[in-house]
């Protein structure tokens, strides 16, 4: 790896081959999570692994995109036009295809540590594939597996400023941790290693820890003629319970405090209200009153707040979803943080600020951090972080600057003077507002990261996954800095269901079948613990429905867990929040039940006294009726301004009629959940009509305006009787 000159090719198949030549027919390749996967060179690769029964090929992975295509016939017909606009450019990732159909030939086996939610549910081959592991422990076990190849797609540099450069962008999470394992297995141990990187001028170019020398990666695939846009992913709708989540969620975000949050519509939902505290505080403090959080919940504000971010906030997420930019843009992710801990300790203190004066060093000699004289380290540690002038020099204990030359005593007036007049920065440099691992998200998104100045992009940082979720000691920094650097740290993911017990659902079911996977929620919930000042957020729905059936999101038990009951913090429904962290089992229990849908409190403390976890004498207080879906939407109603809380906040990649279509074809779903209400949703159907043409747009828009056959008739008539139900205006 990397030990023969790098070689530039413009031919997958050609790459590909050298790729064999190198290691052999045996592949064990390793491939980023989510957007960075190299189209080009993987397809070429499965495709001759297809041909060649010689070679085994095993794809060690997570989250491999693939485009929408939708389940029934109105499903495809919804989603073709908009896969074709949103993807008709973007090459099929062709193993994740076969995964989906289940045609892998016998030579090829695809292990993934994380899939799209639900994606693979009814896929047994990935189900048996699937490997349960924490994120940072993906490098271990590929590792440990004989990972020989590695292969990525990469930014250039030549356009960006940066020639013989490359940016890591959207993956360096494993990346930049297992090229220096392999480097080392093949220096030490002879074992032939080869990291491949496919160039994309569509991909946005960020620097710091992302960036590498291309003479670093041993083969270069160039093919500027095929660049493909990157993969995105639609923004989803923003429903009212989710709002009213994310509304809860931001109360308890300290100014001057860390963030991490995941992806999803909850994720979204708390950026809004974030939003909206900073921007519009008296509409936000008009919802916070309206639910009596103040009452309800005293120990709120000595969390979290209800003022504006006037420090910021600084993010640290395993993943950067576009809510991260919205929280940039708005002014709220603003605080910086320093890749040195003493700096980061002071800040923190507020002994010293970003603003750069005498007393800056001062401080840091008080602290000795620098010393007087100054030495050439410390020169260097004041030119790095911009806290005196770039071209000041130092030798033989003087300090020069244009023409000027002073003794290097910080204290001696003459010094004093000189800095005064020109010698020191304005602010401190090189301060990070969000480190990240990983990134996807919507086409706008891409752009903005694209559109970023350089003193923007120098602000974020993409970096290790292990740096980001753990606190361990890293070559990028060590657990005191990243201590230093995460203060009031709120890592808000979200889950499926939680026990009474205080034990989180997240990646699967108690059948085995997995969902999802863990990813980095393990971590995030730990750090929460572990970090002074943190808490760990956990939000659900606080109900689901399957087959027909309205079923609860807080169960007394079930046969599977993410997170483990020693490990509850603070939970959060619609409902409301639970401050479980510290409490006994009686008030863990009552308190979940308080945040749980009326419909099941009473079966749930049923149980919960069953148990003897609860007082058989407790009582329900009358406020516990009030979790009803109607409470949500006067809620948000009560909110001044024009609709504070929409479905699509940071815009839509579906037009309005599509929304309207998507809406119909979710209320039909619905509708045939089960055996009777499938028969009665098709009698209905069959008696339906658009006799005053007011869905002809819509039925345009499905190609159904001239129904040919049976069952495009049939379908016709389900997409107007699922339109009427749903009351899509003209």
């Amino acid at each position: 790896m990397a030990e023969n000159c790098t070689m530039r090719m413009d031919d997958a198949d050609a790459c590909v081959e050298d790729v064999i030549r190198r290691v052999g027919n045996t592949i064990i390749l390793g491939l980023p999570l989510g957007l960075g996967k190299p189209l080009r060179f993987v397809n070429a690769l499965y495709q001759r692994a297809k041909r060649d029964p010689q070679i085994e090929l095993h794809i060690f992975t997570a989250l491999s995109l693939v485009k929408p295509s939708g389940r029934s016939a109105l499903e495809k017909r919804f989603l073709e036009p908009f896969s074709e606009r949103l993807y008709g450019a973007i090459p099929d990732l062709e193993y994740a295809l076969d995964v989906r159909a289940n045609k892998l030939p016998p030579n090829v086996k695809v292990s993934e540590f994380f899939f799209k939610a639900g994606s693979f549910m009814h896929n047994s081959s990935q189900q048996r594939h699937y490997i349960s592991l924490n994120y940072t422990h993906a490098v271990r076990d590929l590792m440990a597996m004989g990972i020989n190849v590695v292969a990525q797609m990469v930014a250039p540099g030549d356009q960006n400023g940066e020639p013989g450069q490359v940016s890591l962008s959207c993956n360096p999470d494993l990346t930049l941790d297992i090229i220096p394992l392999l480097r080392a297995r093949q220096r030490e141990e002879g074992v032939p290693t080869v990291l491949v990187g496919e160039l994309n001028r569509h991909l946005p170019w960020l620097g710091r820890d992302a960036q590498m020398a291309e003479a670093d990666i041993d083969l270069v695939l160039a093919q500027p003629q095929s660049d493909y846009p990157m993969f995105p992913a639609p923004q989803m709708a923003i429903s009212p319970p989710d709002h009213l989540i994310g509304f809860y969620a931001s109360t308890l975000v300290k100014d001057g405090g860390t963030l991490q949050v995941g992806i999803g519509s909850l994720g979204a939902a708390l950026i809004n209200s974030t939003i909206l505290r900073h921007r519009h505080n008296d509409a936000w403090k008009h919802l916070y009153q309206h639910l009596n959080i103040a009452t309800r919940y005293p120990a709120v504000d000595g969390i979290g707040g209800t003022g504006t971010f006037d420090q910021g906030l600084y993010g640290c997420s395993e993943m950067i979803i576009d809510g991260f930019m919205h929280l940039l843009e708005a002014g709220v992710l603003k605080r910086e943080v320093f890749a040195h801990q003493g700096l980061q300790e002071l800040l923190n203190r507020g002994d010293i600020s970003p603003k750069i004066n005498l007393d800056t060093l001062d401080v840091l000699l008080r602290e000795h951090i620098i010393a007087s004289p100054l030495r050439l380290q410390d020169l260097e540690f004041l030119q790095r972080f911009g806290i005196v002038h770039s071209e000041l020099c130092l030798q033989d204990g003087q300090l020069s600057l244009q023409k000027r030359t002073v003794p290097a005593d910080i204290n001696h007036p003459d010094t004093r003077r000189l800095l005064q007049d020109g010698g020191l920065g304005d602010k401190l440099s090189e301060g990070v507002v969000m480190h990240g691992g990983f990134y996807i998200g919507p086409e706008s998104f891409y752009q903005a990261l694209r559109d970023l100045s350089q003193q923007q992009r120098q602000r974020i940082c993409m970096t290790s996954v292990n740096y980001i979720n753990d606190l361990y000691d890293h070559r990028f920094g060590n657990q005191a800095l990243k201590t230093a650097q995460r203060q009031h740290g709120r890592f808000v993911n979200s889950t499926m269901m939680y026990t009474l017990a205080g034990a989180a659902v997240s990646d699967g079911l108690e059948d085995g079948r997995v969902v999802s996977g863990v990813g980095g929620q393990y971590n995030f919930v730990a750090m929460g613990m572990e970090l002074a000042g943190a808490r760990s957020i956990l939000c659900l729905r606080s109900t689901r429905k399957a087959a027909g059936k309205v079923l609860s999101n807080i169960v007394f038990s079930y046969g599977h867990c993410t997170i483990p009951r020693h490990l509850r913090d603070i939970v959060i429904t619609e409902y409301g929040i639970a401050d479980l962290r510290g409490q006994s089992d009686e008030q863990v229990y009552l308190r979940l039940i308080a945040i749980a849908d009326a419909r099941f409190q009473a079966g749930l403390l049923q149980q919960a006294k069953k148990a003897g976890k609860v007082a058989k004498s407790f009582k329900p207080p009358k406020a516990w009726v009030d979790n009803a879906p109607a409470h949500i939407y006067k809620a948000l109603a009560a909110v001044p301004g024009n609709n504070r809380f929409p479905a699509f906040p940071f815009g839509c990649d579906f037009t309005a009629e599509e929304l309207a279509i998507a809406k119909a074809l979710k209320r039909i779903q619905a509708e045939t959940a089960t055996g009777r209400g499938k028969l009665l949703t098709l009698v209905r159907a069959a008696c339906t009509r658009d006799d005053q043409s007011r869905f002809q747009s819509l039925l345009e828009r499905m190609q159904l305006a001239a129904p040919k056959g049976v069952r495009q008739k049939l379908d016709q008539r389900l997409l107007i009787y699922g339109l009427q139900l749903t009351n899509t205006p003209l």
